[in-house]
């Protein structure tokens, strides 16, 4: 026994020796600290080998009150979020000064969290098997199916301390909601360039309902690139598609015979298709009747369908 050790016995004043603690002091410890850590398999999967996530976590951590190896087992990251895990919700909310009390229970049908700030009224927090079913939640593979009690628990505590303590947890979202949220799809992005819009394709059917009228169009001096870019505004047109528009656009081109009427073709009457399109509300209906217009044999008469057409849809397409 050392003469020091002997001498504290006797004085009746033996203390242990100050605890060994590896927090960083500094920037440079923090970053050689976060290498060690990286290359250890003592932490988790999302900071093995990533000395930048060990040192983010670690500040994350140190704002919130967390050793450096508590915050590495503490935090995870979920959707490239950090998050605190429930447990450690807790711990630090029951650690501070302002907490009075926080109580948990479960009926097996209701999970209840109950916790009161100090200088205020006692607030409860609840999530039910009807919430779990609501969000998606009942049933679900993996935990919610082996532990729906706790995970219950988990959603309730969350809403209370998140709610009630929110500058003890940093608003720090809680893992277990997080991963909760996984499977749903991923929010967009905040970013500040311009959000790229997908056009859906176009319908084969609203296609072949619709191209008669590109190409009578195109046959009155419209373009094919001005047809394709009014189509292009209302719907992503395919690689197929365009080419039979070109293709039938070109047709247009060439030089045929004053086209002859259809044997037994039922004869048009241009007023009553005019009074029908101006009085018609249903889109698809007009469109069927414009496939009409090209059965008027009076060129005059069809120019004037034809515009009634054209208005006629533009007022059901407007959104």
């Amino acid at each position: 026994m050392s003469n020091a050790l002997a001498t504290q016995q006797a004085a009746g004043s033996l203390r242990p020796a100050a605890q060994f603690d590896l927090s960083p002091q500094n920037f440079e410890q923090a970053l050689t600290f976060s290498n060690y850590l990286a290359d250890s398999d003592l932490v988790p999967k999302d900071f093995k080998g990533k000395p930048g996530n060990c040192l983010i976590a670690m500040q994350w951590g140190a704002e919130l009150g967390l050793k450096p190896l508590q915050s590495l087992q503490n935090l995870a990251v979920i959707n490239g979020r950090p998050a605190l895990w429930g447990d450690a919700v807790i711990a630090l909310v029951m650690a501070s000064p302002v907490c009075e009390y926080v109580t948990e229970d479960d009926d097996g049908h209701t999970a209840y969290c109950r916790v009161k700030r100090k200088g205020g009224p006692e607030q409860v927090r609840t999530f039910s098997i009807e919430d779990a079913q609501k969000a998606g939640l009942l049933g679900k593979q993996g935990p919610w199916t082996q532990y729906p009690k706790r995970m219950r628990q988990m959603r309730a505590r969350a809403f209370a301390l998140r709610d009630v303590f929110p500058d003890v947890l940093r608003g720090m979202p809680v893992a277990e909601e997080l991963q909760d949220m996984a499977a749903s799809p991923a929010p967009v992005e905040k970013n500040m360039g311009p959000a790229e819009v997908v056009q859906a394709e176009w319908p084969a059917d609203k296609w072949a309902e619709r191209l008669p009228q590109i190409l009578d169009g195109i046959a009155k001096g419209k373009t094919v690139e001005d047809a394709l870019a009014w189509l292009g505004s209302k719907g992503k047109v395919t690689a197929e598609q365009e080419k039979e528009l070109r293709e039938k656009a070109a047709q247009l081109q060439q030089p045929a015979s004053a086209p002859a009427a259809t044997a037994g073709a039922p004869a048009v009457d241009p007023d009553k298709l005019a009074a029908d399109l101006q009085a018609c509300t249903d889109l698809d209906k007009v469109y069927e009747l414009g496939g009409l217009i090209e059965a008027i044999t009076d060129e005059a008469q069809r120019l004037r369908i034809t515009e009634i057409f054209d208005a006629r849809v533009a007022e059901l397409e407007k959104p």
